[in-house]
């Protein structure tokens, strides 16, 4: 089984991005990782790289082989499972996961793996949209991320997990004590519009006609927290389920409503119908739900 070798290698090195981090990984030499890779190559009669300086990249056919490499490395895991044991907690699944989750699913991950050494969880963090992309290659079987508002796909399928509540947040001594005074007395540190929860904050925005003053964006929530700690200015995000803000002396968390109700961000799983190990998949999902169904999510009261 030769070419499952080689494709196994092929995933390593487009994953780790260089032909000596690849032979780490699949335990060979790098001069062995690159006679595989060029046999490869002739057997499917195209060129998979650029080969250039240290870093290996894809080319356009190794862009399009890699999704279908990881189908048919699970597909083959798959079959090697006993026959008695369709359902094992074994092998090989790749889940990815935006930041705000990825610090619970790597406990819960390492949890599963401790119970079950058979198993082997890739987990990749990025953004909402380009995990679901992804998913929707087949490059990950599933994701954690924030929900779109496009149809899907009829190949995916989406479990909705638990919910946040946008929130303004203020430094303890900025002015304003309300969610639309502190937007209107400060400067704006607007999270990224081109995200998928940037593009819910804007929404809200204007749904509620709150007036803000613009002063800088970025695409990370601890990020704009802590200059919001540092008095830079106010903020609008979700209230992160883990996150400690609301025992934070340095900030103060303003409820933010649109028509008397808040603005909720809904975190779920983006899976693949057709993938090998959807029952591992429904173990992550379900130990993250209860891992994440906590206090802290709603009900949240101005600070003084």
């Amino acid at each position: 089984m030769s070419t499952i070798r080689f494709l196994r290698t092929f995933v390593a090195v487009a994953d780790h991005g260089s032909f000596a981090a690849a032979s780490e990984r699949v335990a060979l030499t790098q001069a062995a990782v690159s006679l595989q890779m060029r046999a490869l190559e002739i057997e499917l009669r195209r060129e998979l790289f650029d080969r250039g300086g240290r870093v290996v990249a894809l080319n356009a056919g190794g862009r399009e082989l890699l999704p279908q490499a990881r189908r048919m490395l699970a597909l083959y895991d798959e079959i090697r499972l006993p026959p008695e044991a369709p359902d094992a907690m074994a092998g090989a699944v790749a889940v990815g996961a935006v930041v705000s989750v990825m610090g619970g699913l790597s406990h819960v991950v390492a949890r599963m793996k401790r119970e079950h050494p058979a198993l082997d969880v890739r987990l990749v963090g990025a953004k909402s949209i380009e995990l679901a992309a992804q998913v929707e290659a087949g490059e990950l079987d599933a994701a954690m991320l924030v929900e779109g508002t496009g149809r899907l796909a009829g190949t995916l399928a989406w479990t909705p997990l638990y919910q946040e509540p946008l929130v303004a947040i203020a430094g303890r001594d900025s002015p304003g004590a309300t969610a639309r005074a502190a937007l209107a007395a400060n400067p704006f540190l607007r999270f990224d519009r081109g995200q998928r929860t940037g593009l819910l904050v804007e929404r809200a925005l204007r749904r509620a006609h709150l007036r803000v003053n613009e002063f800088l964006e970025l695409n990370s929530i601890e990020a704009l927290v802590e200059l919001v700690r540092q008095q830079v200015g106010v903020t609008v995000v979700p209230l992160l389920q883990r996150a400690r803000w609301l025992e934070d002396e340095a900030l103060r968390i303003l409820p933010l409503e649109v028509g008397g109700a808040p603005v909720m961000r809904t975190i779920g799983m983006l899976e693949r119908r057709d993938h090998a190990r959807r029952h591992v998949a429904a173990a992550v999902r379900e130990a993250c739900a209860g891992l994440f169904d906590a206090p802290g999510g709603d009900g949240v009261a101005a600070q003084p």
